[in-house]
C-alpha cells in the first residue's frame, strides 16, 4: 500500500507543476492588465505636471539665443516643437509614436530618446543591480546572525545599524561617504572614469565602490528587518524541531531548513520594493555624478523635454510592475503552501 500511494503521488507531481505554472501565468496576465493602463496613466500625469512647471521650455531649449530671437522666431519654433499644444495633445502624439517604436526626439540632447536611454540605462542598471546584490548578501549575514540569538549583542548591533541607516537620507549618506572616503582616502568621488576618459573595467570598478556601497546601505533596513522576521518564524517551525530531534547542528539546520523557507517571502519583498531601489539609484546617481538616467531625468523635467521624461517614467513604472509580478509568480511556483498571490 505504501509503495502504491508513493507511486500515485509521484505521478501527480507533473500535473501539480503544470497547474501552478498556469496559475503563475494567470497572475502575470492579471498584473499586466493592471500595469499597462497604470503606466499609461502615470505618463499622462507626467505630461500634465510638466506643463504646469514654472519653466519656459523654449528658453531652456534655445539657451542664450532666446534673448536675441524675435517674437516671430520664438512663435515659429514653439509651433514647430509643439510647445503651444495642450499637454494631452502632446501626450497623445507621444503614445501613438511609442506604440510604433518611436519614442520621439529629446530636445535637450538633440538625439532620439531611444538612443539617450540606451546609452544611460546600462549605467543605472549596473549601479542598482550591484547595490542590490551587495545589500542582499549583507542582509543575509546580518539577519541570520541577529535571528540566531534574539536579544544578544549581535542582534542589538544589527538592529541598531539598520535603524541608523534607515534614518539617514541617501543623499546625506552619499555626501558623508564623499567627505570620508573620497576626500579623506582618495577614492573616486564621481563619474565613471577619471578626467572624462572612456570608462575601462578597472576604472569603472573603482568608481563604483562608493555609489554601490551607499546604495547597499540604503537598502539594508527593509531587507534585514524582513529577513530577520522570516528567519525567526522559520526557526519556530516543526521542521526545525524535528531536525534538532535528529541531532542536526545549527549550521545544517539553518542551511537546509531555515533559509530555504525564509528566503521565499524575502524574494517577494525585494520585488515589491523595486520602486525604492529606482528612486534611491536616481538620488545616488545625482550625488556621485554617475552617468545614468538621473541627470537625464532632472534635465528633462526642468526643460520640459516631454518625450524623454515620459520614456524614463514609463520604463521605471514597467520595471516596478514587472519586478513585483515576477517575484510573486516565482513565489507561487516555488512555495506549495501558496494558492494565489
Amino acid at each position: 500500500m505504501g509503495s502504491t500511494a508513493m507511486s500515485r503521488r509521484t505521478a501527480e507531481l507533473p500535473a501539480r507543476r503544470r497547474s501552478r505554472a498556469r496559475e503563475a501565468c494567470t497572475l502575470l496576465g492579471r498584473r499586466a492588465l493592471v500595469g499597462v493602463p497604470a503606466t499609461a496613466g502615470i505618463t499622462a500625469a507626467v505630461f500634465w505636471l510638466a506643463s504646469l512647471a514654472p519653466f519656459n521650455p523654449l528658453a531652456l531649449y534655445m539657451g542664450s539665443h532666446y534673448e536675441h530671437a524675435t517674437e516671430a522666431q520664438r512663435d515659429s519654433l514653439a509651433r514647430e516643437l509643439g510647445l503651444n499644444d495642450a499637454w494631452y495633445a502632446i501626450w497623445g502624439r507621444w503614445v501613438r509614436g511609442a506604440l510604433h517604436g518611436d519614442w520621439g526626439v529629446s530636445r535637450i540632447y538633440g538625439q532620439p530618446v531611444a538612443q539617450v536611454v540606451s546609452e544611460r540605462l546600462p549605467f543605472t542598471v549596473l549601479l542598482a543591480g550591484l547595490g542590490l546584490l551587495v545589500a542582499i548578501a549583507l542582509s543575509v549575514v546580518l539577519a541570520v546572525g541577529a535571528a540566531r540569538r534574539p536579544g544578544s549583542p549581535v542582534d542589538a548591533a544589527a538592529l541598531g545599524l539598520v535603524h541608523v541607516a534607515q534614518a539617514i537620507p541617501p543623499f546625506v549618506l552619499g555626501l558623508v561617504a564623499i567627505a570620508v572616503f573620497a576626500i579623506g582616502l582618495g577614492l573616486p568621488a564621481g563619474g565613471a572614469a577619471a578626467g572624462g576618459a572612456d570608462p575601462t573595467p578597472a576604472g569603472l570598478a573603482l568608481h563604483l565602490v562608493l555609489p554601490v556601497a551607499v546604495m547597499a546601505v540604503t537598502l539594508l533596513p527593509w531587507l534585514v528587518l524582513n529577513l530577520r522576521a522570516s528567519v525567526l518564524e522559520a526557526l519556530e517551525g516543526d521542521a526545525v524541531l524535528a531536525a534538532r530531534g535528529r541531532g542536526l547542528g545549527d549550521s545544517a539546520i539553518m542551511r537546509s531548513h531555515v533559509l530555504p523557507v525564509a528566503l521565499l517571502p524575502f524574494m517577494t519583498v525585494v520585488g515589491s520594493r523595486l520602486g525604492e531601489l529606482v528612486t534611491g539609484a536616481l538620488l545616488i546617481e545625482a550625488v556621485f555624478s554617475w552617468p545614468g538616467l538621473a541627470s537625464a531625468t532632472v534635465a528633462a523635467a526642468t526643460a520640459g523635454d516631454f518625450p524623454l521624461l515620459a520614456a524614463v517614467t514609463a520604463l521605471t513604472c514597467a520595471a516596478v510592475f514587472a519586478g513585483s509580478a515576477l517575484a510573486d509568480a516565482c513565489y507561487l511556483l516555488l512555495d506549495p503552501r501558496v494558492n494565489d498571490v
